[in-house]
């Protein structure tokens, strides 16, 4: 995500059909990453809007974010079965108005492909009350053999065809770094760990903008 237009045909196609097929170790990670939320929601990068049947219905609006034009048309359609007031934009983090009073704000698997983490992070700061919580599920950073897969693809061909998803980064350091206060987090394999694949670890986690 970049404050230039967002237009990536190939992933928006691949992404349709991998997030139809997810498998449900994600399916439940991302029910959990939204358990308990409730008043104004900022959804950051919803695709084709996979979360949006998860939100308790304690959440009044969630304002979803989605600037790839054709993953955008199929949030929208997805809004319409969600069980609470979905409103989907084209706008990216960057064109949002600061201060915003969002309750909280939710980043599913899109940490990974934003050109700045830390100033995309800094602006969702901006974009919270007070005591508002960031809620995230996100590819992260491994060690050993599959971190070093992670660099390796990293630096060739997976950003490309994966909508500029950059799988070896550290961003539960970004957060805190970014003025968020570290809640609560774990890691999870949402695929068994001998499968060679880079985006198979996961941290679900909260963080708070201090009051």
């Amino acid at each position: 995500m970049s404050k230039n237009r967002v237009d990536n045909p190939f992933f928006a196609r691949m992404w349709t059909i991998l997030s139809a097929h997810e498998p449900e170790s994600l399916r439940t990670l991302r029910q959990e990453n939204l358990a308990g939320l409730s008043g104004r929601v900022l959804e950051v990068g919803a695709g084709t809007g996979s979360n949006f049947v998860l939100y308790p219905t304690s959440v009044d609006e969630v304002v979803a974010i989605e600037p790839e034009p054709r993953l955008n048309t199929i949030a929208e359609r997805t809004a319409a079965t969600a069980p609470v007031p979905v409103t989907v934009t084209d706008r990216t983090v960057e064109q949002l108005e600061p201060g915003a009073p969002f309750d909280a704000v939710v980043c599913s698997l899109v940490l990974c492909s934003v050109d700045d983490q830390e100033s995309v992070l800094r602006q969702l700061f901006s974009q919270l009350r007070p005591g508002g919580e960031l809620r995230y599920l996100e590819h992260v950073a491994s060690g050993g053999v599959r971190g070093r897969l992670q660099q390796l693809v990293d630096a060739t061909i997976w950003p490309r065809l994966a909508g500029n998803c950059h799988t070896h980064r550290d961003t539960e350091r970004a957060i805190v770094n970014a003025g968020f206060v570290q809640k609560t987090t774990r890691h999870d394999w949402t695929l068994p760990f001998w499968v060679p694949m880079p985006v198979s670890e996961h941290a679900l986690g909260q963080a708070i903008r201090p009051a």
